[in-house]
């Protein structure tokens, strides 16, 4: 019962972190305004996810998270959520493949992540024929917009943590509560020599 318990843990939080961050970010975040532009935290979530959970859950929660977003703001589904899949599977194949440990790689992974978001959906929204203005504010526009979720990427990436952590199948807490409830030896106790 508790190991069908345990795999529902981390769905169950990236549901509620996917629900809640994009309610906040639609109703609140999106209001303010920092240089002309408004800071989207959704590719900082769906990156920090991937980079925690590892390609796949990355990916399912991009695509989630991104069709909530299309659907709150009454926009051209699956866009958001192209965009986001690509962002969440790879952030999750960079923690897979190289394992980064340093604790500037949020804010780097941020950085991508909002630069993947702004030009990709510009780009899509060219392709899909919508007229936009293109000029060099866009281009100002944009890399405010990088500067900005590398600059929140780390608090958010803090949040996400703080959501998933336990849930997360390689958790260090979660491997040592599982061995003790398996019948694994206590640090406290040693083997005894000689028997």
């Amino acid at each position: 019962m508790t190991a069908m318990a345990d795999g529902w843990q981390l769905p169950a939080r990236l549901a509620a972190l996917g629900f809640f961050g994009v309610i906040v970010q639609v109703a609140a975040v999106s209001q303010i305004s920092i240089l002309g532009v408004s800071v989207d935290l959704a590719p900082l979530m769906v990156a920090a996810v991937g980079l925690l959970a590892g390609s796949l859950p990355g990916a399912i929660f991009g695509f989630a998270v991104g069709l909530f977003v299309d659907l709150a703001l009454v926009q051209t589904l699956g866009v958001t959520s192209l965009l986001f899949i690509v962002i969440g599977y790879a952030a999750g194949r960079l923690r897979e493949l190289r394992d980064p440990a340093h604790g500037l790689v949020p804010v780097m992974v941020g950085a991508v992540a909002t630069a993947i978001s702004t030009v990709g959906f510009a780009l899509m929204q060219f392709l899909l024929g919508i007229e936009a203005p293109v000029s060099w504010l866009l281009l100002r526009q944009v890399v405010i917009a990088i500067l900005l979720g590398a600059l929140f990427a780390l608090p958010v990436h803090a949040l996400v943590r703080r959501v998933v952590s336990g849930a997360l199948p390689d958790d260090p807490r979660r491997r040592r509560r599982r061995a003790y409830t398996t019948g694994g030896l206590s640090p406290l106790s040693r083997p005894s020599e000689g028997r």
